[in-house]
């Protein structure tokens, strides 16, 4: 997949995250991703957190950190801490390479709703570029969309706290994504995740990210499964 030199600089990116079903649609949550920059490295750290309507039915509040070599986007630390419905997940993972061979190291704390907490050590193994569930989008970013053809297919692999996944980027074309009242030109993208079997491990996810040279994320649409929720831009603070 062609790749294009994106210059990343410090940013804030926000979003509303939208809970649709059927004619009802109402903000469930909001969410923020700060990249900072460092000599060797990025971090890029996602905020995201329930409206207080929706804490009655899903109490969320969620941050997710993952720092990254400068050259490719590409992951050398995961953590996940997760406060979802009463329970406390804390996931993190080191990450080394060497040549193609990435391997992580996941340790991973589970508090349930009940006080019990778990404690458990994980090796994952995968051979290629591989992802995390924030490193992913900047990855994504750098990639060239202009020079693809609709179609264009492209497997990663992606760490989670508990197992290496396949993830397959496919780019569905360009598009106008209507956004709060303006029309933003957009490439169009699908995530599929699977196993090593090609069984699903979750449903698909759909982004639109801005043709603008810094591809930012404009929207994102997954299915729930009551209805379906949609990540939409906000805004940003930029540091050019």
């Amino acid at each position: 997949m062609p790749a294009k030199a994106v210059g990343f600089a410090d940013e804030t990116l926000h979003y509303k995250v939208m809970f649709k079903w059927g004619i009802v649609q109402k903000q469930a949550g909001r969410a923020t991703l700060r990249l900072t920059a460092a000599p060797d490295h990025f971090q890029a750290t996602l905020y995201a957190r329930s409206e207080p309507w929706a804490d009655h039915f899903y109490r969320l509040r969620d941050t997710l950190i993952s720092v990254m070599d400068r050259h490719d986007m590409l992951p050398r630390r995961y953590e996940r801490i997760a406060h979802e419905d009463g329970r406390f997940d804390h996931d993190i993972i080191h990450i080394s390479r060497s040549g193609d061979l990435f391997t992580g190291t996941s340790h991973r704390m589970r508090r349930k709703k009940k006080g019990e907490i778990s404690h458990s050590e994980i090796t994952l193994k995968a051979e290629g570029p591989t992802v995390d569930l924030v490193s992913v989008f900047y990855y994504l970013r750098m990639l060239d969309f202009a020079a693809m053809q609709p179609g264009y297919t492209k497997t990663l692999n992606i760490f989670s706290g508990k197992r290496k996944e396949l993830l397959t980027i496919r780019y569905v074309g360009k598009e106008n994504l209507k956004l709060d009242g303006r029309t933003y030109p957009t490439y169009r993208i699908s995530f599929t995740f699977t196993d090593e079997k090609s069984s699903k491990t979750s449903d698909d996810i759909d982004t639109w990210i801005s043709t603008a040279s810094d591809h930012i994320p404009l929207k994102l649409e997954g299915k729930l499964k009551v209805g379906k929720i949609r990540c939409l831009y906000t805004g940003s603070n930029l540091t050019t």
